[in-house]
Formats: C-alpha cells, structure tokens, sequence
C-alpha cells in the first residue's frame, strides 16, 4: 500500500547564498607622484582590499529509514484445513473436555420443547373436552424454571469455555509470536499489520504474508501423534 506525501514549497528547506562584492569608490583623479619627491622614497599604492568569497553552502542529507510492511489475517490461523494445525489440536481438545456440558444443555433443551408441546396439546384440546388447567400451570412453571436453568447452565459454561481456550491458546501464541518475529526479520519484513484487528481499506495480495508463515509454521512445529488424541 502506497502512501503519497505531497510537500509544499514552504516546507522544503532552503539555503541562500549571499554574495558580498567590494564596490570601488566613485571615479577618482588618481594621484601622479610628484617629480620632487625625496629621494629614495617609494611610490606606494594602497592595497586593494580583497574580495569576500560567499559562504559555501552545506545542505545536511537525512538519513531515512526504508521500511518493508506486509500484512496478515490472524484469522485464518484458525482455519482447520489450511491454517496452523496445532490450533486444530487444541480445539479439539477443548471441545472434548466441554462435551458433558454440551450434551447436558442439549438434554434440557430437548426436555424444553417436549414440555412447550405437552403445553400446546392441552390447550387445543378438542372442544367439549374437559381442559386440566392444573396440569397447563404445572408443566407451564416447569418449562419457565427450564429456561431460566438453561439460560444460566449457557452463560456459565460460555465463560468456563472461554477461560479454558485462554488458557490452552496462551502457550501456542506465544509461540507463534516468536516465529512471527522470527519469519519477518528473516525476510526484512519491518512492520507486520494484522487485518484480523486493524482495518485496511486496501492492501496489494503480495504484502499478505499469511499462508506463508503458517506453513513455515507448521513445518518447523509438526503435528505428532501424541498430540493429535485429546487428554
């Protein structure tokens, strides 16, 4: 991505050179020496003064430093095909240790939606059947109390869920923070912006560097055996 600066003529510095020229006074009858001078005495001019020579002009050159951006999309390290494999692992492993509370919520939802059926039955019962309003009240009190177990069951396994994914992540990024210092220095990469968290309105494919890293990534940090089976 190109950045054009355009710098006005006020802003660019200057050097002005002056030039300092001894001026001869106005016309003048030079003086003749006399024929009766003394003798041994010397005719003798006033030396000229000399000429001042400007002051040389020195323009200082600054040093500035080229920089080489590239850009990445975080994102897609989660990609289970084609991003950074030992993510993959680690997703799987917590997806396992939360699957009681994920088959739990589906049970009580499930218990939910036979209740609100149970409910909707009685009510439409045909007419001259006698309606059990106790029965509707009871299933009713029943099915609020789920949805209110459900909703917070939700929430707590959410914020466990999200506690444990820093947890397991924290090491790995870590990691790939190294090698990400690592991949840019290699490659005289000076500044790395992420797409996943900065926007940008336009970016050339060529500075994307993403895929390359993560395959460099998972080529110097494979997947084994042992860590593909979840503990």
């Amino acid at each position: 991505m190109k950045v054009l600066v355009k710098l006005s003529a006020a802003s660019l510095p200057f050097v002005m050179a002056l030039t300092v020229c001894a001026q001869r006074p106005g016309a003048q009858a030079t003086p003749t020496p006399s024929s009766t001078r003394p003798a041994g005495q010397t005719n003798t001019t006033p030396a000229r003064p000399a000429t001042q020579q400007p002051p040389t002009a020195t323009a200082s050159a600054t040093n500035l430093p080229i920089s080489k951006m590239a850009v990445i999309i975080s994102d897609q390290f989660l990609d289970p095909k084609t991003g950074i494999l030992k993510f993959g692992i680690l997703i799987t492993k917590l997806n396992g240790e939360f699957q009681k509370t994920k088959d739990d919520l589906t049970q009580m939802q499930t218990r939910a939606q036979q209740l609100q059926s149970e409910i909707t039955k009685l009510q439409n019962a045909p007419i001259g059947t006698p309606i059990d309003t106790k029965s509707i009240q009871a299933k009713g009190d029943q099915l609020e109390q789920l949805k209110k177990d459900i909703q917070r069951k939700s929430e707590d396994a959410q914020a466990a869920y999200t506690k444990r994914q820093g947890e397991l992540f924290a090491p790995l990024q870590e990691d790939i923070g190294r090698a990400l210092d690592v991949f840019a220095k290699a490659h005289n990469i000076n500044l790395v912006i992420d797409a996943a968290r900065v926007p940008i309105i336009y970016a050339a494919d060529s500075m994307d560097i993403t895929q390359a890293f993560i395959n460099e990534f998972n080529s110097k940090n494979p997947v084994t055996a042992a860590t593909t089976s979840p503990q």
